[in-house]
């Protein structure tokens, strides 16, 4: 930037294991988004490896990010990113378009993902005719449809009001509960206060690595 160097991630050095439940946590320009764009295959670290799955990522071409993107990371924005004019079971079959599949299986899996977010009744819905929690469940289901091994939620609560997000927060723990491995990214310490280990970082760097007390989150989970 203007001649200069910026690094927004340094000496990052991280192992996240399978059904890990994990917050990313820090204030603004710490290097969350960055962390979150290369852990998602949106963006290549600049040097260094990152294996995901096993696969490594930063020797793919676009294609082939864009097949892991689709196979194996469910993403869950906070601004949902549903598309208003399809119905909650076509935003949710969206992501099996890729894979060539009949349309029947596509409807049965979209589905199986909306009854385990507790959508079923919601199938020919809207996006503007959803609460903001409905709509945060369908992204979770559109997450989930493709069975990836990772969910990488940025910020899922941000737009949410305070019952709202605990609503969210508990499925969260419920499909960890399941076995799912799940990286948040948020800047609340509620948020975090729900994962097993929380991440800290500060100006590019991991400030803290941590394991939250398990009789903590267990009354969380109440």
């Amino acid at each position: 930037m203007g001649g200069e160097q910026f690094y927004a991630l340094r000496d990052i050095n991280l192992h996240i294991t399978r059904n890990d439940y994990v917050a990313i946590i820090g204030p603004s320009g710490s290097g969350k988004s960055t962390l979150m764009n290369i852990l998602g295959c949106l963006d290549i670290p600049s040097s260094g490896e990152y294996l995901l799955d096993d696969q490594p990522v930063a020797s793919m071409d676009e294609a082939e990010l864009a097949k892991i993107r689709n196979q194996s990371v469910g993403f869950i924005f906070q601004s949902f990113n549903l598309l208003p004019r399809a119905t909650v079971l076509a935003n949710v079959m969206q992501p099996l378009v890729y894979r060539m599949l009949p349309t029947s299986e596509r409807q049965n899996m979209a589905k199986q993902a909306l009854q385990r977010v507790g959508l079923a009744d919601k199938l020919g819905h809207f996006p503007n005719q959803l609460s903001g929690g409905q709509r945060q469940r369908v992204a979770i289901a559109r997450a989930l449809v493709t069975k990836p091994a990772i969910l990488l939620g940025d910020e899922p609560t941000g737009n949410l009001d305070s019952k709202t997000t605990q609503d969210i927060m508990k499925l969260f723990d419920e499909l960890h509960r399941e076995g799912h491995t799940i990286v948040l990214v948020t800047h609340e310490q509620e948020i975090a206060d729900h994962c097993q280990r929380v991440i800290r970082l500060v100006d590019g760097k991991v400030a803290k690595d941590s394991r939250n007390d398990a009789a903590q989150r267990e009354r969380l989970h109440v």
